[in-house]
């Protein structure tokens, strides 16, 4: 398994990613899972060779970047490709300018993947589609 991390703009390859993992297995209504963050967000598209295998997104605002969208094809799970997309998205939040945190909104069985890449929980549990979250952060030390 050769696997590159790239940033994209052709959101067609990640929306076929989303679509299979979010709306076919976790059937997250489509008009919920698409949304008007993605035409100014920062895109991630891993590939295994030539193909598309996983996603993710980055949005910033103020001295937040929250990632979210956050997916891999089911045969690519276990592999660490999850992992890596995470730390793909914390390399570019350490290099924005005034980022001084990174966010999600973590599905309530993904919380130890994400506590383990230093992620800590914070708030209540929150219904997203049909699904328990809970937010979670990293703040950025000098």
């Amino acid at each position: 398994m050769t696997v590159t991390i790239t940033q994209v703009s052709d959101l067609t390859e990640c929306y076929a990613i989303r679509h299979d993992v979010f709306v076919t297995e976790q059937n997250v209504p489509i008009d919920l899972e698409r949304d008007n963050l993605d035409a100014t967000a920062i895109h991630l598209l891993a590939r295994d060779g030539d193909r598309p295998v996983g996603t993710a997104r980055i949005v910033l605002s103020g001295d937040t970047g929250k990632i979210g969208r956050v997916c891999v094809l089911r045969d690519h799970r276990g592999t660490g490709l999850g992992a890596g997309l995470i730390r793909a998205a914390l390399d570019i939040l350490r290099d924005t300018p005034d980022i001084t945190r990174a966010a999600l909104g973590a599905q309530i069985d993904a919380l130890g993947f994400y506590e383990k890449l230093g992620f800590t929980a914070y708030g209540d549990v929150f219904d997203d589609a049909g699904i328990d979250h809970r937010m979670m952060e990293l703040r950025f030390t000098d």
